[in-house]
């Protein structure tokens, strides 16, 4: 199981609004912080996905 690099390109760039350079000289835990991500948080739960696909929605498209 991978990172899911689309969808952490799509919260920093679009979401957050940094540059290429900027997203790619974080950290994870520099890009955790600033998206809002506690460390030791727990796992997903569908509530926290929820939350989290409604701040950073898909532009247009279908999941799959």
């Amino acid at each position: 199981m991978g990172l899911d690099w689309p969808g952490l390109m799509r919260a920093g760039i679009r979401g957050l609004g940094l540059k290429p350079a900027e997203f790619w000289d974080l950290t994870p835990a520099e890009l955790a912080l600033m998206l809002g991500i506690e460390f030791g948080a727990g796992a997903m739960t569908r509530s926290r996905l929820g939350d989290l696909m409604a701040r950073f929605p898909d532009a247009g498209g279908t999941a799959g």
